[in-house]
């Protein structure tokens, strides 16, 4: 059975194994010892803390499989981007520009650098190992993030945004980047992308502030804004599925789109039930397969069946109530793993 929890120091060796096959694109997942190590440290902090209003506390998840206690894949949340560390962003907009005497009006997309300093709540990181892909996985990884959100709102702010992973190849690189940023930064894609993720100040420091005509620039290029890493498609679908939308603006290294929701609207969020377990059986319960997920900031979740009792409370077969460390009594969080 896989369960998704609260990272630890000792998963660092595993996150590194994971960032090896990650490649390049997925800022949050570095192929850093030194970078993944602070991840660890700030994920452990934010979830000690007590929080009443969210700021810039970073959370990171992982995927364990219990039978080998192999970790196999991670997501991450960020209570509030922005403050110090602002959040970048290039916000698409249209310029029309039209000239009666020669009976001309052209509409002409632009990108606009956005700073945000008071910026939304944010998923990321999310990667699965390859060998375990399938089979539920990665909506178990991924939703295991609402159900935190669902259980601790208090820690996040009332917009959601998630940024999707742009059109990266691995040999060729970002045709965005090609094109655009390394004209100001004068260094590489992969090395920029890490940057940014420990600090954004040379961004500000470089980044020009006029907007940039997106005809202007090359064909590639063009056809990389707003375009999705064919690995995180499945990731793009789930979270429409969830509610999220586009939220008209783009990476400012690879283009790729950024999605928005309002977290009371998303649906893991929306619809999810709390009821006290109140027995546990051998097999697993009929009927749909849910996220269950225990209602504390102590995060644990899984897949598994649940039965709805006449008296209001649930029961949950014996491996799901194991997993996630459960006893009779216990408030549990679920929902439909699927719309």
């Amino acid at each position: 059975m896989m369960v998704v929890r609260q990272s630890e120091p000792g998963d660092l060796e595993s996150l590194m194994a994971l960032a090896a096959l990650a490649g390049p694109g997925l800022t949050t997942l570095p192929r850093s010892e030194d970078v993944l190590s602070e991840h660890l440290s700030d994920s452990q902090r934010a979830f000690k803390k007590t929080v009443t209003r969210p700021r810039g506390e970073r959370y990171l998840l992982v995927m364990e499989d219990l039978m080998s206690g192999d970790i196999v894949g991670c997501a991450g949340l960020v209570g509030c981007v922005g403050g110090f560390d602002p959040h970048y962003s290039y916000a698409l907009r249209t310029v029309v520009k039209q000239s009666e005497g020669v009976g001309v009006v052209k509409e002409i997309r632009t990108l606009n650098l956005v700073e945000d300093h008071k910026g939304p709540s944010e998923i990321g990181t999310l990667f699965v190992h390859p060998g375990h892909r399938g089979g539920g996985n990665g909506r178990l990884l991924s939703l295991s993030r609402f159900a935190l959100m669902a259980a601790c709102p208090q820690r996040f702010t009332t917009d959601v945004i998630a940024e999707m992973r742009g059109n990266v190849d691995p040999e060729k690189g970002s045709p965005f980047w090609q094109a655009v940023g390394q004209h100001f930064f004068e260094m590489d894609f992969v090395d920029a992308d890490q940057r940014s993720a420990a600090n954004k100040q040379f961004i500000a420091d470089l980044m020009p502030v006029h907007p940039l005509y997106i005809p202007m620039l090359p064909q590639e290029a063009q056809a990389a804004v707003g375009a999705v890493h064919p690995e995180a498609q499945p990731a793009l679908k789930l979270l429409q599925d969830e509610g999220f939308v586009f939220g008209h603006e783009v990476d400012i290294f690879d283009a790729g789109p950024l999605y928005r929701a309002s977290i009371q609207e998303i649906r893991t969020v929306a619809q999810s039930q709390v009821r006290p377990l109140s027995s546990v059986v051998s097999s697993e319960p009929d009927g749909p397969q849910y996220l269950v997920s225990r209602d504390t900031v102590c995060m644990r979740a899984c897949l598994g069946g649940v039965h709805l009792n006449d008296d209001h409370s649930v029961t949950l077969s014996r491996a799901c109530a194991l997993a996630l460390q459960l006893r009779i009594g216990d408030p549990v969080r679920f929902v439909s793993a699927r719309p």
